[in-house]
């Protein structure tokens, strides 16, 4: 960026940047690169999927996938989301109205910042394809190059978004009245509510109710794709 950013534009990933949840998509492809059998996938979904239908908060479920990562290198793990990217995007990995949307941004010289509970080893490639300013997302904890199954901080979910994206503002100067956020979850409300312009993708029933009521802007969601409500 060549000159200062008047605003900025933050995007959820998952069902709102991308057509589906990276990290059930990348831990099918890394575990297939491991050799591991299907039916340790299935199982690990229908595990999270459990938690979620039970009411579980986000924020403990997608604690419960990173503990399946343990013992990982993260090496292998970017590895893993180099290549997992690379066989991805040439088949619809992008939402075309978002990513349209950050294009006219960075157009704009906006400074654009993708925020997500998935983690570096699916967010990479990812932000570096749409060459977003700022990656913000969950940190697994890594102890000799292996994951140990932790996170360094809580999870990048719900109001850690909203205070992500503050940060980000005051850093830069930013009036956030002038800001744009995009998401598609109910989850996201906070970081939505947190800017002057925000855009409910898809058809989330708190989020369609509050664009409703206070005139936001609205983009369609991608097809279905996953076993997953999102949780990241």
């Amino acid at each position: 960026m060549t000159t200062d950013p008047v605003r900025a534009a933050f995007f959820d990933v998952d069902d709102t940047l991308i057509t589906c949840k990276s990290m059930l998509a990348f831990l099918g492809f890394h575990w297939g690169r491991e050799g591991r059998t299907p039916a340790r996938l299935t199982a690990a979904r229908a595990a999270l999927d459990h938690q979620l239908r039970s009411g579980v908060p986000r924020e403990q479920v997608n604690r419960a996938y990173y503990r399946l990562l343990r013992g990982s290198r993260e090496a292998d793990l970017e590895q893993s989301g180099r290549l997992w990217f690379a066989h991805e995007n040439p088949r619809g990995l992008f939402h075309p109205p978002v990513r349209e949307a950050l294009r006219r941004h960075h157009r704009a010289g906006d400074l654009t910042i993708l925020l997500s509970g998935s983690f570096t080893a699916c967010l990479a490639p990812i932000g570096q394809a749409v060459a977003a300013d700022f990656v913000v997302c969950t940190t697994p904890e890594t102890a000799d190059g292996l994951l140990t199954g932790e996170l360094t901080d809580r999870p990048m979910i719900g109001r850690a978004k909203a205070e992500a994206a503050h940060r980000i503002m005051t850093a830069f100067a930013l009036d956030p009245a002038d800001c744009h956020a995009y998401a598609d979850d109910a989850s996201d409300l906070p970081v939505l509510t947190s800017v002057g312009h925000p855009v409910v993708v898809g058809s989330d029933p708190v989020l369609t109710s509050r664009a409703t009521q206070h005139d936001w802007p609205r983009l369609p969601g991608p097809a279905l794709n996953g076993l997953l409500p999102r949780a990241a």
